[in-house]
């Protein structure tokens, strides 16, 4: 197998392609009509060159495709397979849009936030823009060019560049070396100004003199006032800076309030210095203890946020470390260690007992136990053999294996993991943009706060009035804080979307994780749900003169081209019975019904009494037997030969063992749980008693189901949907939020709003315990802010100085200021040690 060169693998036009963004292209398919159609559609397209992932809904007849891989492309290899495709009636060419993922440098507060995204959102081409203020990242989709996002950051007065990968394990280390410097820098920042600032401040109370009444005072504080200057140039530097640019781009954050109320201070206390006769004898108080205390502890402050706001970032470094660096591939009889990143598909790869399985693939050789607990967070091992599937970042556990690579870099299951908990990190709920949208009118609404207190104090308040302006209006614009209710919703969320990754949960975005929170009525489709999905074939009875041997052997071939679970549970009895299947003519997928085709000449229909009724079948004469077998919670299929029922056979599917404790865990949070089936009553009833659901709906079709859940939602219900995330398409996209159970391989991944990469559905349960968990930090970072803010600024004015006597210090407003940014990521970072209440 010929292996590019260092050369090549380096090139330029390699580091573009691997530069380019990934886009998503939604494609209409006519001429499919069961499982096997699907296995075919999806195999061309990952053929396809520049295709990660492509995922095809039978029942909507659409498929998804993610990659490089223009449209043309596509439609080319869905025609080569024999099938027609369009794009989908919501976009065309140009809707498949790429995402860009900038980092910015200089945005402190959430006003900042609502400056870059709407100078964002008016570049054209651009279709979202997203920014984290807790990462500095902004996520943009559209199809504007990198080069006019960061010029329109830079024109809102902040820096950016484009980062191909939020994800990568050197990002990574370089953003948490950049934090250290950071803090380290903050620290020294710190160190100078409270090393000026407190023995002033001690100086002023212990009695000394504050005041400018002799020449000698007036050189001495001079001096004082140059040192200060020296420590707002050193320490304070990036908040001026910050205002200034602000200030040209006709805007104000944070650091403009800082700047104006230390800078006011300075300038007042020299203006003091160098004209003392222009002041009355009770105003010649100098502030330059506050302008130094103040820059201090808001260094110290954000010294604080940054080394606790790396932390929020623990769970998304676990899954970076999964990833492995190197691979032993096996080339012409030869094993080399080479870097992962040169690992093709194709290539044959060995792994050991305790070593880390590097890509996705197949194995070809060999059979071990695999612990994936650290992607699904299932305990047990998982065994493995010949012809199974094994996912990257896994860890083998007691046997040799060779695999053949199928996924690799950013297509294994593992790297779409990342990216989607990243993407998660990185959303906004509702609350946190209404939270952004606040803060960008803030900033402005302190600054004419601080004008008019000042204004008040100079017309009404006692003397010296100027000195009590200056201290009220310096200690409004410092007490106030744009920075907690920019930092309240993200630093939850990052930390919330992390934990559910922990646990095997991966939420696609932040308005899902606020939704989930508020279900009220849960819905679960039976089979592979609630259900095993692994049903058998437990009885078969002959109503005509054909064998049970020769009825099995109708159905399986029949079921041969289908993927529903019933499926394999026919094809597996035909199997273990040594019955050849026979090839089918004819063949077609009744949706909701059952299936249709000719084998041996003979025109066959299997399905459930709707299909038998709709092609003129009396069933009549049995129905009591089918519905004593549904009682026993066994669901009865009729095959009918040439249009008269032939024979009833009967597939059970076990219930979980966990699925009885979950459904109680969820209904003892107040969730009514209902299930959906396409199965006929009996069976739903049975299997509903054994599951302690006391409602629910059955023979269902798919679009039965969203039908369902929009009758739910019409009734004020906010109604969760839980399925496998393909056959049950319409109820989850309809639902508030669709809940996919599968595998970290699964396509579910990326077809609902959350995946459970568990079977069980304790996860479930997990989900909704932790985006509750969330949204109540969310909700309490909030009120912590908006709180100290409602509070915090009337005191600040004087509000409480007609009745103490108190007027509030800056240096104090300084010292608040600092902490309560520091409080929200502290409460964030609670989260952390949050664990969800299992009935395991």
């Amino acid at each position: 197998m010929r292996r590019p060169t260092n050369a090549q693998a380096n090139s330029p036009n390699r580091a573009h392609a691997e530069a380019t963004a990934i886009q998503r292209i939604e494609l209409q398919i006519e001429g499919a009509h069961c499982g096997s159609c699907v296995n075919r559609i999806e195999t061309a397209l990952k053929q396809t060159p520049g295709v990660t992932n492509a995922s095809m809904n039978l029942v909507l007849k659409n498929v998804t495709v993610e990659g490089t891989a223009t449209a043309d492309a596509l439609l080319g290899a869905i025609q080569e397979v024999g099938y027609t495709a369009h794009l989908a009636k919501q976009q065309d060419k140009a809707a498949a849009h790429p995402r860009v993922m900038l980092r910015v440098e200089g945005a402190t507060c959430g006003s900042c936030v609502s400056k870059i995204e709407s100078a964002l959102q008016r570049v054209p081409g651009v279709s979202s823009a997203t920014m984290s203020l807790a990462e500095r990242i902004v996520s943009v989709e559209g199809t504007a060019a990198t080069s006019d996002l960061i010029h329109a950051i830079a024109t809102a007065g902040y820096q950016a560049e484009a980062i191909h990968d939020a994800a990568d394990d050197t990002l990574i280390s370089d953003r948490e070396k950049a934090d250290q410097m950071a803090y380290k820098r903050l620290m020294r920042d710190m160190a100078l100004s409270l090393g000026v600032g407190i023995p002033l401040m001690l100086y002023g109370l212990l009695g000394g003199a504050m005041t400018v009444n002799t020449g000698t005072e007036r050189i001495t504080w001079f001096l004082v006032g140059l040192v200060t200057l020296a420590i707002m140039w050193v320490a304070g530097k990036h908040f001026y800076t910050s205002a200034w640019k602000a200030f040209l781009n006709h805007h104000a954050n944070m650091d403009t309030l800082i700047a104006l109320g230390t800078g006011t201070a300075w300038f007042y206390s020299m203006a003091i210095i160098v004209f003392p006769a222009t002041f009355p004898d009770m105003a010649r108080h100098v502030y330059f203890e506050a302008t130094a205390m103040i820059i201090g502890l808001i260094n110290l402050g954000l010294a604080l946020e940054t080394k606790a706001r790396g932390r929020t970032s623990e769970s998304i470094k676990k899954l970076i470390g999964l990833q492995v660096k190197t691979a032993r591939v096996i080339n012409n009889g030869k094993m080399n260690g080479i870097p992962i990143s040169q690992v093709q598909v194709g290539d044959h790869i060995q792994i050991r007992p305790g070593e880390k399985i590097p890509v996705d693939g197949i194995i070809i050789n060999g059979h071990s136990s695999i612990d994936e607990s650290m992607l699904t967070g299932e305990p047990m091992p998982v065994e493995k053999h010949m012809g199974d599937t094994v996912v990257g970042g896994t860890m083998n556990i007691n046997g040799a294996l060779i695999f053949e690579a199928q996924h690799i870099g950013k297509d294994t299951a593992l790297a779409r993991i990342i990216d989607m908990v990243k993407r998660a990190q990185s959303s906004k709920p509702a609350i946190g943009r209404l939270a952004d949208k606040i803060a960008g009118y803030f900033v402005p609404g302190i600054m004419i706060i601080a004008v008019i207190s000042a204004l008040i104090w100079l017309n009404f308040g006692p003397e010296p009035s100027i000195a009590f302006a200056l201290v009220s209006a310096t200690t409004v614009l410092i007490i106030a804080c744009p920075c907690a209710l920019g930092l309240a919703t993200p630093m939850s969320i990052m930390v919330g979307v992390g934990k559910a990754a922990e646990h095997g949960v991966l939420i696609r975005n932040g308005d899902a994780l606020q939704s989930a929170s508020r279900l009220t009525t849960m819905l679960l489709d039976k089979t592979g749900t609630i259900t095993q999905g692994k049903p058998r074939v437990t009885d078969i009875l002959t109503l005509s003169d054909d064998s049970e041997a020769d009825i099995l052997q109708l159905a399986a071939s029949l079921e041969q081209g289908s993927e529903h679970p019933l499926a394999f549970a026919i094809m597996e009895s035909a199997t273990e019975a040594g019955t050849a299947t026979q090839a089918v003519d004819r063949f077609s997928a009744i949706t909701g019904q059952g299936l249709a085709g000719t084998v041996d000449g003979k025109d066959l229909l299997f399905g459930n009494p709707r299909l038998m009724a709709e092609n003129d079948v009396d069933i009549h004469d049995y129905e009591d037997r089918a519905r004593s077998l549904a009682q026993d919670a066994k669901t009865p299929i009729y095959l009918a030969i040439n249009g008269q029922l032939a024979a009833i056979l009967a597939v059970s599917d076990p219930i979980k063992k966990d699925a009885i404790s979950a459904i109680k865990r969820l209904q003892s949070e107040g969730l009514e749980v209902v299930m959906l089936t396409g199965d006929n009553k009996d069976t739903a009833q049975a299997v509903a008693n054994k599951a302690g659901i006391t409602r629910f709906f059955a023979e269902l079709r798919p679009e039965d189901k969203a039908k369902t859940v929009s009758s739910l939602q019409a009734k004020g219900e906010i109604v969760g949907m839980t399925g496998d995330g393909i056959n049950d398409a319409p109820a989850l996209s309809q639902a508030d939020v669709g809940f996919a159970i599968g595998t970290g391989t699964d396509i579910a991944i990326e077809s609902a709003d959350v995946t459970l990469l568990r079977g069980s559905l304790h996860g479930l349960a997990d989900a909704i315990a932790i985006s509750q968990a969330t949204v109540h930090n969310i909700h309490q970072n909030l009120f912590g802010a908006f709180i100290y803010n409602i509070a915090g600024v009337p005191i600040a004015a004087g509000l409480l100085y007609p009745f103490t006597g108190i007027l509030l210090s800056p240096v104090i407003a300084g010292a608040a200021m600092a902490m309560s940014s520091v409080t929200v990521v502290t409460n964030a970072n609670r989260l952390r040690f949050f664990s969800p209440k299992s009935a395991h």
